[in-house]
């Protein structure tokens, strides 16, 4: 039996979330529209991932046209001085162009010009990671308000004859802001990899090598829906409980359970291997699919809309995906 590295740990830093804001592009997908394009339909989709649709970015439309439209929504609902603002984090794994940052572009749609920019690519994990970063940067003092945002314009690598593929992915965006507090809500992080396991989600890049094989897909992404699928059932529930427990609590303790809206079908085995009410498990895929960076911020903005979420509940963000990669965060909900 392999011995699993316990990273993480106690992470009690003065972080709490204060402001939200989300955005998708108006385009959107249904199972009957892709049911034109390859041999597929509604009830075989919903049935096998529980998604409806998906929304796609337009043809002009890149990350950071979607990034700065859910800071403009979080600035809107959250009122915020833009120039205290001194850190923004990135997650993608579509950026606009390898560099300059959509970090970058999105500080200078805003004018925040003492803040620290770069984008981060853990893929599905990318969203925790980066708050998991935002946590470390404002332990430090060097920082007090750090934008953290997911986002993704995954139906650009999609391949619409893949029926394996283009039936998950979609567009999305959506934006958190973390800021020092006397009494931090950050509770407990963690953090694993495997990286022999990449072999079974990529999109190949500069290089088209894995340790001496030729990828396929030629840019697009290509999964192995059922190795990955294994994957997370077996390992994510067993990160969950780690994560609890290095902060002394239990499952019985948790409020929400928001884990990366890959397939609904993978979260209810999840819960069920957590012993956790699947209604009480936050998503964001029936209606945007999966938008792997941005899957569970807008997960978390679905539920501030409606009502779902509240001050001081406890939540358990868990990413997963392409590395492959987990991340877990810990945290009392502050808004």
């Amino acid at each position: 039996m392999t011995n699993v590295p316990q990273t993480g740990g106690d992470f009690r830093s003065a972080a709490a979330i204060t402001a939200i804001g989300s955005y998708v592009p108006e385009s959107r997908l249904t199972n009957d529209d892709l049911s034109r394009l390859v041999d597929t339909n509604d009830e075989w989709i919903v049935r096998r991932t529980g998604i409806r649709e998906r929304r796609v970015a337009g043809k002009d439309e890149y990350a950071s046209d979607l990034a700065v439209r859910a800071v403009r929504d979080l600035l809107d609902r959250y009122p915020t001085r833009t120039e205290d603002i001194d850190g923004i984090l990135v997650a993608t794994t579509t950026p606009d162009t390898p560099f300059p940052s959509v970090a970058a572009r999105v500080q200078m749609a805003f004018g925040m010009p003492a803040a620290l920019a770069f984008d981060m690519n853990a893929a599905c994990a990318g969203f925790v990671s980066a708050l998991q970063t935002a946590g470390g940067l404002l332990l430090t003092g060097a920082y007090r308000k750090i934008l953290v945002i997911g986002v993704e314009t995954l139906t650009k690598i999609t391949d619409y004859a893949d029926r394996s593929t283009c039936i998950l992915f979609g567009d999305g965006a959506a934006t958190v802001l973390v800021e020092r507090a006397e009494k931090g809500s950050f509770l407990a992080s963690y953090a694993e990899t495997n990286g022999a396991g990449g072999i079974h989600v990529y999109a190949s890049g500069l290089s088209d090598r894995w340790n001496g094989e030729t990828l396929e897909g030629g840019g697009n992404i290509v999964q192995n829906g059922r190795e990955v699928y294994k994957w997370a059932v077996s390992t994510v529930p067993g990160g969950v409980r780690r994560l609890l427990t290095s902060a002394d609590l239990s499952i019985n303790d948790l409020d929400w359970f928001v884990p990366h809206s890959a397939n609904l079908r993978m979260i209810e085995a999840m819960c069920e291997r957590l012993d956790f009410p699947y209604e009480r498990a936050l998503h964001s895929a029936t209606w945007y699919g999966n938008t792997s960076s941005a899957s569970i911020p807008l997960a978390l903005d679905l539920a501030v809309r409606d009502g779902r979420l509240s001050a001081g509940q406890l939540l358990a963000l868990y990413g997963f995906g392409s590395g492959l990669v987990q991340a877990g965060l810990l945290l009392r909900w502050t808004l």
